[in-house]
Order: structure tokens, then sequence, then C-alpha cells
């Protein structure tokens, strides 16, 4: 009969989470893997069988958890349009200055992972197409209800303005990686805003 598992497999994957999302899949190294999980290589490998087994149920950890989040504010049927677009920048904001390493935000996984991974890694690339269409869905029906209220601009279709806010999130990601500040990004969110309302 096996022996029972001694540790929990879920804040393991939290742990191993945070790490890649820190540090990126390449140098992220099954040593770093141990010391944050607390697991020794043989208990990594006998759950996860792999470090891109890990990295990929990470990554799933990872989206699943962002979005939830997304989704319950783009879906708040108690905000306009344009209310739920500024609280989720509001959040993105929040986020980057709760997940910091060394003074500096770590980021967005998910846009870590396809500037590291998506051109060589199929399945990473797979995933991440997967979660796009799956933030582009949620942005889209929240731009697509400012539309229909009026206070977000119908001169451009509802894909094209999610596309864009989603490119404006990542770009505030990424500015907040290289050291831009609350005032930066808030000013970022604030120009998005005013390109989306309706005149």
């Amino acid at each position: 009969m096996a022996r029972p598992r001694t540790f929990d497999e879920e804040r393991a994957l939290d742990a191993a989470m945070h790490a890649f999302w820190a540090n990126g899949y390449e140098a992220t190294s099954t040593q770093d893997l141990c010391e944050a999980t607390g697991l020794g290589r043989s208990s990594i490998y006998n759950t996860f069988s792999s470090k891109h087994d890990l990295f990929r149920r990470a990554l799933a950890r990872y989206m699943e958890t962002m979005n939830a989040t997304q989704i319950e504010i783009l879906e708040d049927v108690e905000r306009t349009g344009i209310e739920r677009v500024r609280a989720l920048l509001a959040r993105i904001i929040e986020g980057e200055f709760e997940h910091r390493d060394d003074g500096h935000s770590i980021g967005c996984l998910t846009v870590n992972t396809t500037v590291e991974l998506a051109a060589r890694d199929p399945e990473a690339a797979a995933m991440l197409e997967r979660d796009l269409a799956t933030r582009l869905t949620m942005l889209r029906t929240a731009i697509r209800s400012g539309q229909r209220d009026g206070d977000i601009t119908a001169g451009r279709d509802a894909q094209t303005l999610a596309r864009y806010v989603n490119a404006v999130i990542g770009g505030m990601r990424i500015s907040a990686q290289g050291g831009a500040d609350r005032a930066t990004l808030e000013a970022i969110a604030d120009t998005a805003l005013d390109a989306l309302a309706a005149r």
C-alpha cells in the first residue's frame, strides 16, 4: 500500500507558483523549488513528475486565482461598464504593490511567461492563449455594457477595446517591474480610461 503524503500539496503548489512568479521558469532551479516548498527532490518529482509539470500546474493555479478576482470585478452588474474597467485597473495597480520582491514588483506570471516561454513552449503557449481568450471575453462583456450605457465610446468595436485594455494592463505590469511608482501607474490607467470614455 502506498504511503500517504505527509505534506499539503496545495500549499506546495502555491509556494512553487510564487517561486516561478518571482524568478521565471528557467531561473528557478529544482533546489529553489525544494527551498520554496520545503520538500525534497524525490517528493517534488514523485508528486509533480517534472519541473515542467510543476510549472504547468503553478501557471494554471495562477490563472485561475487571478481570473476569479477579475471575473468578480468585470461581472459586477451593480457597476457601469466604465466603472468595472476602472475598478479592474485599480485592482491591477494594487496587486503590483502587494506582490513585491526586494522592493520591486514581480509583475504578472502570465505576462512573464509570455515573454519567456510562449515562442518556444507549445504547452505554455496554449495555456496562455486560452487565458487570454478568457480575459478578453470578460473585458469585451464589460465594455459592451458600457457602450450600451453610453459611458464607453462606440467609435471602436468592443473586441478592439478589450485588446487595448489588456495591452494597457500588460504595459502597466511591466512598467511596475521596471520601477514605476503608483502615481505613474495611476496616470497610465487614467489615460486609458479617458481613451475609452464616450464623448
